[in-house]
């Protein structure tokens, strides 16, 4: 029975938690909003309020983006991409406005041959080691 069993990739979270930290009147507000029903809870609240300001602010973000040269969503590097680009002598420059992994398998010693710099407005997965390995190139 345990041959039918298949190990699954680990799933890379849609999100990012942060924490915000706010007045007292204004939570008592946001808590208003929820008990009337115009929200489901507080995360519904702030998650609409971030996203209603950054509509607003679509075209200097569309701006931003282009001037800085960034990917925009979800770039991931594999062992083998990072493989390519160490064995071509030309390390990356990983720029990306979302989310930016590498795989679990990648060595920091291949991190520090494949990748020349790392800029990412969002969030950066990769292991411990790697990340450390690269300290001085994420900026």
């Amino acid at each position: 029975m345990m041959g039918d069993l298949h190990e699954l990739r680990p799933r890379t979270p849609e999100s990012e938690k942060i924490t915000v930290n706010l007045g007292f009147v204004d939570l008592g507000r946001i808590d208003l909003m929820v008990r009337d029903g115009f929200y489901a809870n507080r995360t519904d609240f702030i998650r609409t309020a971030v996203r209603n300001q950054l509509d607003r602010q679509e075209e200097a973000i569309r701006h931003s983006v282009a001037r800085r040269q960034l990917s925009l969503g979800l770039a991931h590097f594999s062992r083998r991409d990072l493989e390519a680009a160490r064995d071509s002598g030309s390390p990356l420059h990983i720029q990306v406005l979302g989310l930016a992994s590498i795989a679990d398998d990648v060595t920091p010693d291949l991190a520090r041959a494949a990748i020349a710099s790392v800029q990412v407005l969002g969030a950066f997965h990769a292991s411990a080691p790697v990340k450390a390995a690269l300290a001085d190139r994420i900026t």
